[in-house]
């Protein structure tokens, strides 16, 4: 009977430890949400100002864009008027249609350079990440370092060389330097790293298969989220590119949007009707990118951070 007591009574002061260690975890628990609810508001609020910060000159374009050349710098900021449709009907009919021309060139640039960008950075990080050759190493350490150097330093040598070549003036002078992309390439290898598995490359090759058809049939589907992502960071890279343009092109009919708009500003000194131009121009070529980014956004994983994790 003394025996079952003491036993009885260790239970009992077992339970009510267990009870006491269980709420002290609920307080600190509640505690410790307590102190994250501010945390998550403070982060909340900071991505609510970047969003902002980012979001109203895309505001004051779109406004702006409906006003005329009177009430651009006479009404308020950010109250719209009714004059969009004026403003595109003026900028299609400037010098026969050539916004419409700059907006083709653009397309032209952007399209064809970033496929084929991608293709090659494809090739590349396909081959860096699943090949041993020699020199490897210092291969993609100069990939590296290709990554850091801005594009504007290697504009005037790009001129120089294709000068030379008696290209400048011509479309080849800005597709031709776009082509390679060091930074397309340096992603493309981290993802293929870790989406395209070695195992059934080399079942691949026992069974026979050549090496481009492994590339084309196997790897690249496999590659497709991350070729995705390269593809539009090169799309963008291209439509968004002055410097390169601006060098290599005299012939305004050659011209992409951001240099032909630029002109126009230009001209704005002396013909303030041309700033409501500029601005529906602008307004205009943002929404290919926003067509582009809703069609493609499905397609975006978050494979990429993986692989790069893995890698």
């Amino acid at each position: 009977m003394t025996v079952t007591t003491e036993t009885r009574a260790a239970v009992l002061h077992d339970v009510d430890a267990a009870s006491a260690r269980r709420a002290g975890r609920t307080g600190r628990g509640s505690n410790g949400g307590d102190q994250r609810v501010p945390v998550a508001v403070g982060s909340t609020a900071v991505l609510l100002l970047g969003a902002l910060y980012c979001l109203l000159p895309v505001a004051w374009v779109l406004i702006a864009s409906t006003k005329d050349a009177s009430e651009l710098f006479s009404t308020f900021t950010f109250a719209p008027s009714t004059h969009l449709w004026d403003n595109i009907v003026a900028l299609t009919e400037y010098r026969d249609g050539l916004y419409w021309r700059w907006m083709l060139n653009t397309a032209l640039y952007a399209g064809v350079g970033a496929i084929i960008s991608t293709y090659v950075s494809a090739l590349s990080g396909y081959a860096l990440a699943k090949y041993t050759f020699p020199g490897k190493g210092v291969v993609f350490k100069v990939l590296l370092m290709g990554v850091l150097v801005p594009g504007v330093i290697l504009a005037i040598p790009q001129y120089l060389l294709l000068a030379q070549a008696g290209l400048t003036n011509t479309y080849w002078s800005v597709l031709l330097p776009q082509l390679i992309s060091p930074y397309g390439i340096y992603l493309a290898r981290i993802y293929a790293a870790a989406a395209v598995p070695t195992d059934i490359i080399e079942s691949a090759r026992t069974e026979g298969a050549r090496e481009l058809y492994i590339f084309h049939r196997i790897a690249l589907p496999m590659m497709g989220p991350g070729l995705v992502t390269i593809f539009l960071f090169q799309f963008v890279a291209v439509w968004n590119n002055f410097m390169l343009p601006y060098i290599m092109l005299g012939n305004d009919e050659l011209f992409p949007i951001t240099v032909g708009l630029s002109g126009l500003l230009n001209q704005g000194a002396s013909l303030p009707a041309m700033y409501t131009l500029v601005i529906t121009g602008a307004l205009l070529s943002v929404v290919p990118l926003i067509a582009l980014f809703l069609v493609l956004q499905r397609y975006w994983r978050v494979d990429l951070a993986a692989g790069a994790v893995k890698a």
